[in-house]
């Protein structure tokens, strides 16, 4: 039974899926589960959120305005839910925050890319999969 979930989210129609999908896994047992939605945030998508913004502080605060809808959809489920905003490259951020928290399962949703672009680009579901400790459930 997982009752520590890392949701990984950037507010994609494959992270609503995972979300949807995490949601049926816990069911029978969601009033014991916290999920954490973890959103990363690399350097040019920051950069680009400060200049729209002003400040930093205000676009974290816009960051988090973002899932608030997500975190009321976990919570009207009966599941504890809370938003978690990190900066940097998103593999590697997702991976070093899972490995240093307690977390029983990480979710995250599968991008869909074609064999190639994956080869070329890499896919942050591929690398968290091989790298987190804990087990990793990836929605497709």
């Amino acid at each position: 039974m997982f009752k520590n979930i890392l949701l990984a989210t950037d507010g994609s129609e494959h992270s609503n899926r995972a979300i949807d999908q995490t949601l049926k896994m816990v069911a029978p047992y969601k009033d014991q589960v916290n999920i954490e939605l973890v959103y990363a945030v690399d350097g040019e998508k920051s950069k680009n959120d400060v200049l729209k913004y002003g400040d930093s502080h205000t676009a974290t605060a816009k960051r988090k305005e973002k899932f608030l809808d997500t975190v009321q959809y976990i919570e009207d489920q009966g599941v504890q839910a809370e938003i978690s905003i990190l900066h940097g490259e998103p593999a590697e951020t997702l991976i070093d925050y899972a490995n240093e928290n307690a977390y029983d399962c990480v979710v995250i949703g599968s991008r869909g890319r074609n064999k190639l672009q994956t080869l070329i680009l890499g896919s942050v579901s591929h690398k968290i999969v091989k790298y987190v400790k804990s087990p990793v459930i990836v929605v497709k």
